[in-house]
């Protein structure tokens, strides 16, 4: 498989950092014991450590915090996905159980405090462009209604919108079926490339670890 073609608009190039990385040949189930037991000892963990903090005082959250202020975006209001997750964790509450890839990279967004995207790559048609949505531009959500972009950082293809660090889109969510993903990392502008690119590998091992899989493409986008 080429490269995916994938890019930042010139309005927020700069502004951000991407990771991207392309798995093929995942095999997505609906349950994995050993991940589910992955994912509560990590929930714990951060609930022992953390339980009397706010989620926004937990250290490694300002860092998606700092990205959404950048982007003119109010994080209390829109949440970046990583603290949805970490808020979870600290009130006690387990956390949504959809399948196994989505599962695995929520560990991994709760580990790195970073919000991440999601997609069947078989669904998307690229090029693909990371950019601010147009005005009363939306695209309908999973397990929701209309998700307005106007304004965010937004991925979109030859169809549409399709993802943002907060909620991504029923067009190109995970199932049993996917084979290709594509995972995205949002970091902002002063994350160090250095431990972007650590976050990335970890995430790959995690992902590989409980539904296989090969990398097809990594990459760090600024």
């Amino acid at each position: 498989m080429m490269a995916l073609d994938i890019s930042i608009s010139p309005e927020l190039s700069g502004q951000l950092r991407l990771g991207v990385l392309v798995l093929e040949g995942v095999l997505v189930g609906q349950t994995d014991e050993a991940l589910a037991a992955q994912i509560e000892k990590t929930c714990d963990e951060l609930k022992v450590k953390y339980g009397g903090l706010k989620s926004a005082d937990v250290p490694g959250t300002g860092d998606a915090r700092s990205l959404y202020k950048a982007l003119g975006l109010d994080p209390t209001k829109t949440r970046p996905s990583n603290e949805a997750l970490l808020r979870r964790a600290l009130k006690g509450e387990p956390l949504y159980r959809i399948n196994t890839l989505v599962d695995a990279l929520n560990l991994s967004s709760l580990q790195h405090q970073l919000p991440f995207g999601l997609y069947d790559l078989g669904k998307v048609s690229p090029p693909v462009l990371l950019r601010r949505g147009l005005k009363g531009e939306n695209y309908e959500g999973i397990r929701k209604g209309a998700v307005n972009v106007e304004g965010r950082p937004t991925l979109v293809d030859r169809e549409g919108a399709f993802g943002n660090p907060t909620s991504d889109s029923a067009r190109t969510m995970i199932t049993k079926a996917t084979r290709t993903a594509l995972v995205t990392a949002y970091a902002p502008k002063a994350y160090n490339v250095a431990r972007l690119s650590d976050v990335m590998d970890k995430t790959e091992a995690t992902l590989v670890r409980f539904c296989g899989g090969v990398r097809s493409d990594l990459r760090l986008l600024t």
